[in-house]
C-alpha cells in the first residue's frame, strides 16, 4: 500500500522549491518547507506515542503551522480531527469524549480549561495564532524527515463534526480515497494548474476551506495567498497577484459593496468559486455586471466534500448549483419512499460515489439511516433537476414547512421575497400553529436606506402564492443569524418566533 492522500499532495513535492504558501507580511513558505515542516510534527507524535488511527483534534487559528499538523497526520496515519475556533468548552467536552484523540491542539489561552477535558491518557499542546507554541516548538527540535506511515484507499484521513443544529453531532469519517477522489475531479474540472494562486480567505476547520481549497490546490501545484480570515482590503489588495477566490457568498456581496472592487481590478482573474450557502440571483447579476466574470456555484457537504458544480466553459446557471461531478451519481427521490423521481419534480437528493463518507463514528445506527446499502447518500437536502440537467436545492428537509397537510418549500417564497423592493435578502420558516400544524413566517433583511412594509410586502406576495403558501408575518432584522460559513441557522429563527407567538 502507499500513504494514499499524502504522497500525491505533499510528499511528491521533496525538493520542490516553489511557492505553496505567501503569508501575511511578505513571507513565503515552498512546498519542501510544507514537507520539512509535516515531517517534524510527524516526528513529535511519534515520541508522544501515537499509533496510526489515532485522533488528533485541533482548535487553533489559521496559521501555516496550523495547516502542516494536516500534512504530518497524512504522513504519520493518523486521523485529523479540525475544530471550529468558536466552540465552547461545553461542546468540546462532547466532541473529544466521542472521537477520544490522543492528542489534543488548542491555543495557549484555552489550555488551562480544556485539560479537565482531556480523555485519558491524551496529550495537549499548544499553537497561538501565530503559529507558536508547545507543539511547534518541538516540532523545531525535531528531524526533519519521518518516512510516511503506508495507508491505504478505505483508511481513515479525519473525522468532521457535523453542526449538530437538530440534535447531537455526528462525526462523518472520511477516507483517503474520498478526499483525494473529490480533489482529482475538481482539480480537472476547475482546470487548476501549477500556474495558479488561490486567494485563500476560508478557515481550515471546515471541508470548503481544508479539503477543497488546500487539496486541490497541492494537488495541481499551485500556491496560495493565506489570509487569516476574509477583510475585505487585505482581499481587495491581494486579487491582483491572484488568479482563483473560492469564497462563500458573503465574501462577493461585501465585495460588490465596496467602490474599489471594480471589472480592472479583477480582469486578470480565471475563476470565483463560491460555495456553502447559497448565493442569491441578484448576487450572481450584479457581479457579473461589475466584472464581467460569472461566480461558479458548487454544492457539497460534511459527508461527501463536493457533489455537484456547474460547469467551466458552459452556462453557469444561477439559482442552480449545476451538474453532479464525474464519477458521483445523483437522483431525486420520494422522502417517504425512496422512490426515484422524474427531473422536475422536488425530493431528496441522494448521491453515490467515491467521494461518500464511510459512515458516522460510533453511530451504527445513523448511518444505517442515511447510507443505503446501495451506497446512496440520503443528503438531507430537497432539490430538483431541470429540463437540462442542471440540479437546484430547493431547501434542507428539516426545514420544510407543513401547513394543512400541504407542504410548502420555503426557498420558493425565498426567492419572491428576495424579488421585493426593498428586501436585501430573505428567511423563511415555519413554528408551531394549533390549526394547521404549522404557519409560515419570514423575516427579511432590508436594503440599505429602506425601511419597508411588512402589510405590503404580504401584499405583493398575494398574488403570486397559493393562500396556503401566504406567510403569516414578516418580520424586519438588520440582518439573519448565520454560521461561521454564511448558512442561514433557521434553527434560531424557529425558536425566536416560535417564542413570540407563545
Amino acid at each position: 500500500m502507499t500513504n494514499h492522500l499524502f504522497d500525491p499532495l505533499f510528499g511528491c513535492h521533496a525538493g520542490n522549491t516553489a511557492p505553496f504558501l505567501h503569508l501575511p507580511g511578505g513571507q513565503s513558505l515552498s512546498y519542501d518547507d510544507m514537507l520539512t515542516a509535516s515531517a517534524r510534527m510527524a516526528n513529535v507524535f511519534a515520541d508522544l506515542g501515537l499509533q496510526k488511527g489515532d485522533r488528533v483534534a485541533v482548535q487553533v487559528q489559521k496559521s501555516a503551522p496550523a495547516l502542516a499538523v494536516y500534512a504530518a497526520c497524512l504522513r504519520a496515519g493518523l486521523v485529523l480531527l479540525p475544530l471550529n475556533t468558536a466552540y465552547t468548552a461545553a461542546e468540546l467536552d462532547y466532541f473529544l469524549n466521542d472521537a477520544e484523540p490522543g492528542l489534543v491542539v488548542c491555543d495557549p489561552a484555552r489550555a488551562e480549561s480544556i485539560t479537565p477535558l482531556l480523555p485519558k491518557g491524551a496529550s495537549l499542546l499548544t499553537m497561538d495564532t501565530e503559529g507558536g507554541g508547545t507543539l511547534t516548538d518541538r516540532a523545531t527540535a525535531a528531524a526533519p524527515d519521518q518516512p510516511p506511515l503506508p495507508c491505504g484507499p478505505d483508511d481513515l484521513a479525519a473525522i468532521l463534526y457535523t453542526s449538530g443544529t437538530t440534535g447531537r453531532s455526528k462525526g462523518a469519517m472520511l477516507t483517503h480515497d474520498n478526499l483525494l477522489s473529490n480533489a482529482h475531479a475538481l482539480v480537472d474540472l476547475w482546470r487548476f494548474t501549477d500556474k495558479d494562486v488561490l486567494l485563500h480567505a476560508l478557515p481550515i476547520f471546515h471541508t470548503h476551506g481544508l479539503f477543497v481549497a488546500i487539496n486541490v490546490s497541492a494537488l495541481s501545484g499551485a500556491a496560495m495567498l493565506f489570509h487569516p480570515g476574509f477583510q475585505l482590503d487585505a482581499v481587495l489588495a491581494d486579487l491582483p497577484r491572484a488568479t482563483v477566490l473560492m469564497g462563500v457568498p458573503t465574501f462577493y456581496t461585501r465585495l460588490l459593496g465596496d467602490a474599489r472592487f471594480t471589472g480592472d481590478l479583477v480582469g486578470h482573474m480565471r475563476l470565483f468559486v463560491s460555495g456553502s450557502a447559497p448565493l442569491l440571483a441578484e448576487t450572481h447579476e450584479q457581479f457579473e455586471t461589475r466584472t464581467g466574470h460569472r461566480i461558479l456555484e458548487r454544492y457539497g457537504m460534511t459527508e461527501t466534500n463536493m457533489n455537484v458544480s456547474n460547469p467551466y466553459d458552459a452556462e453557469r446557471r444561477a439559482g442552480t448549483v449545476g451538474f453532479p461531478l464525474p464519477g458521483v451519481e445523483l437522483r431525486i427521490t420520494n422522502p417517504q419512499t425512496g422512490e426515484i423521481l422524474p427531473d422536475g419534480e422536488i425530493g431528496m437528493i441522494e448521491v453515490r460515489g467515491p467521494n461518500v463518507f464511510k459512515g458516522y463514528w460510533r453511530m451504527p445506527e445513523k448511518t444505517a439511516e442515511e447510507l443505503r446499502d446501495t451506497g446512496f447518500f440520503i443528503t438531507g437536502d430537497l432539490g430538483q433537476i431541470d429540463k437540462d440537467g442542471y440540479v437546484a436545492i430547493v431547501g434542507r428537509q428539516k426545514d420544510l414547512i407543513i401547513s394543512g397537510g400541504y407542504n410548502i418549500y420555503p426557498k420558493e417564497i425565498e426567492v419572491l421575497l428576495d424579488a421585493l423592493p426593498g428586501v436585501a435578502e430573505s428567511a423563511v420558516v415555519g413554528v408551531p400553529d394549533a390549526d394547521f400544524g404549522e404557519a409560515v413566517i419570514a423575516a427579511i433583511v432590508p436594503s440599505p436606506g429602506t425601511t419597508p412594509d411588512p402589510d405590503a410586502l404580504l401584499e405583493a406576495l398575494r398574488p403570486q402564492l397559493a393562500r396556503f403558501k401566504h406567510p403569516r408575518a414578516i418580520h424586519l432584522l438588520k440582518e439573519l443569524p448565520r454560521n461561521t460559513m454564511g448558512k442561514v441557522q433557521k434553527n434560531l429563527l424557529r425558536d425566536q418566533f416560535s417564542a413570540q407567538i407563545a
